[in-house]
């Protein structure tokens, strides 16, 4: 939770006071709504606690619009982790850092959190399908721009 909360918010206090407000609302609230993804629901319950908090406080410096928020890449993402060489790496940060913000959101949560398109989709506040749409357009956006790339170094 803490490494999600922190692509969207630079204030380590901030993130941890809300971790630790949403933890404890929901040992308080105890809900009997039916929760289907334990990760999903805490990851967006994060994303929304968040907003509320930075609304409260008056910092609009971390996330714009909750539809289209600030999302950055953290170093540590899956893509550079796996590639063996420097000059790879820039490259995808390169055309990773070209794609829209709602893209490079559904990717990490896809592939770095995990999660399924269900919880995705919850989380992203879209349907279903709207999410399966967006990663498959992130990626081959990213297969684009990857390829012209390669292309002109060629």
């Amino acid at each position: 939770m803490y490494l999600f909360g922190n692509k969207f918010v630079a204030d380590k206090d901030l993130l941890e006071d809300a971790i630790q407000e949403l933890f404890l609302e929901l040992w308080q609230s105890k809900s009997q709504t039916p929760v289907y993804s334990v990760k999903a629901y805490l990851l967006k319950s994060l994303k929304y606690k968040l907003l509320k908090l930075i609304k409260a406080n008056e910092q609009q410096k971390t996330i714009r619009d909750p539809n289209d928020s600030y999302f950055e890449w953290s170093h540590e993402n899956f893509l550079i982790e796996q590639q063996e060489n420097q000059e790879k790496r820039e490259l995808i940060l390169m055309a990773v850092a070209q794609l829209t913000n709602r893209q490079k959101e559904i990717i990490y949560l896809k592939y770095y959190q995990n999660l399924n398109y269900e919880e995705i989709s919850d989380i992203m506040n879209i349907n279903y399908q709207v999410a399966r749409n967006l990663l498959y357009q992130s990626i081959k956006a990213l297969k684009k721009i990857l390829s012209n790339a390669l292309t002109m170094f060629l």
